[in-house]
């Protein structure tokens, strides 16, 4: 037989970092996780699987409609044309206790309930499911201590939708030691194995929804062969994919020889890694750099440029997410201080301008009303905006500070 193992669906929920620019892929954004989902049910069926079966967070918290349960009764038929039963627990996301909105499941979809564990069993392949969905989205007992005994003689399977530590916390022993053949894990959002005798997997989110969810996304297919599993592989469903792209800007004299480095690692991560789906690539230039002071104040500028690169070299497979520049000077506080000339007397007057409080305070007064006006969309892709609400600008100065001086050195 074969199943699949699939968790962190998030039905439904947004695709941050992109959506505040004019080249994003709008639309991409907005269904990319409904796409994962009609993807993960298309694999189903041409695979001829057995059973699916989702480990929680099938939904992002409470609908803003129906739609979203309309939209997974609408997959769930294609799953029951195919003769695919569904075995679903909730987790925190979709908790009883987040969920205002719900419609009747179509009959191929089994849901564990709440109130205890429970076993469903398929008897035409001797497979019991183990399981139990959240009530609270704040569960902290430990569900699996709780999960019936193995039945002997047929294929057990563990659902849970757990943290270890945190959202119904349990062990690797524990699970281990309970004596199932697998444990069908959700919650965490990166692919792991965490045991092979018995198999306890986490088979990652479905599609990844910012840059922190990094790589290939999907579910897992498992074979089993006389009631032992001999396969189990990656079954990639996502739509779009997010990346980093670290570039060494040391040789780099100005801002034209930055984005020629820019240019020369974008072109070789297109030729040897991306792949046919589209890619959210967040770039950073690093290193101690004679370009740092050419940077400094220009990042619309070098965003642009980046992004035209990003479109002529990419044929539209890949979006800037973001562009980030963690460069230093090529002069230290101490190298500048022994110039002796009137930047140095400067520096030595910015040393101190983190810790100088009139300056800080009248720095807030000016910039809280820019800060105030920002509009929402700005406010997620701009953290520092925060900061200056709050009255917290020393290590907003401390950062501005040898970028200032950077740019000053080099106009000098």
């Amino acid at each position: 037989m074969k199943f699949i193992h699939a968790a962190d669906i998030h039905l439904d929920s947004p695709l941050t970092g992109l959506s505040a620019y004019a080249d994003a892929p709008t639309e991409l954004l907005r269904t990319a996780t409904r796409e994962a989902f009609s993807n993960l049910v298309r694999a189903a069926v041409d695979e001829q699987v057995d059973f699916v079966i989702i480990a929680g967070d099938l939904y992002d918290g409470n609908w803003k409609d129906y739609n979203t349960g309309v939209f997974f009764a609408r997959e769930m038929g294609r799953l029951s044309a195919a003769g695919i039963p569904a075995f679903i627990v909730y987790g925190n996301h979709d908790a009883e206790n987040e969920m205002t909105k719900r419609l009747s499941l179509p009959p191929n979809v089994i849901a564990f309930g709440s109130h205890h564990a429970h076993t469903h069993r398929i008897e035409s392949l001797k497979v019991a499911l183990h399981g139990q969905s959240f009530r609270q989205a704040a569960t902290t007992d430990n569900l699996a201590v709780t999960y019936p005994a193995p039945l002997a003689g047929w294929f057990n399977i563990g659902v849970l939708h757990t943290a270890h530590a945190s959202y119904a916390p349990c062990t690797l022993a524990e699970l281990v030691a309970k004596g199932y053949d697998y444990w069908a894990l959700g919650h965490v959002h990166e692919f792991a194995v965490l045991h092979t005798d018995p198999w306890v997997v986490f088979p990652g989110n479905l599609q990844g929804r910012h840059v922190r969810e990094c790589g290939a996304r999907g579910a897992v297919i498992v074979t089993v062969e006389d009631g032992h599993i001999t396969a189990l592989e990656r079954l990639f469903s996502d739509v779009l994919r997010w990346q980093r792209l670290e570039v060494d800007v040391s040789a780099a004299a100005d801002l034209a020889a930055a984005v020629q480095c820019v240019a020369g690692a974008l072109g070789h991560l297109i030729e040897s890694q991306i792949s046919d789906r589209p890619v959210a690539l967040r770039v950073t230039l690093c290193g101690r750099s004679g370009a740092h002071g050419d940077l400094f104040g220009n990042e619309a500028r070098l965003r642009a440029e980046v992004v035209a690169i990003a479109a002529a070299l990419g044929g539209g497979r890949v979006w800037i997410e973001k562009v980030r520049v963690e460069t230093t000077a090529p002069l230290d506080a101490a190298a500048v201080r022994a110039r002796g000339d009137a930047i140095a007397d400067l520096q030595a007057l910015l040393d101190h301008a983190p810790a100088d409080q009139d300056l800080i305070a009248g720095l807030t007064d000016e910039l809280r009303q820019l800060a105030d006006r920002a509009p929402h969309e700005l406010a997620a892709l701009l953290p520092e905006l925060d900061a200056i609400r709050r009255g917290e600008l020393g290590a907003l100065v401390t950062a501005v500070i040898p970028g200032l001086v950077a740019h000053l050195i080099k106009a000098d």
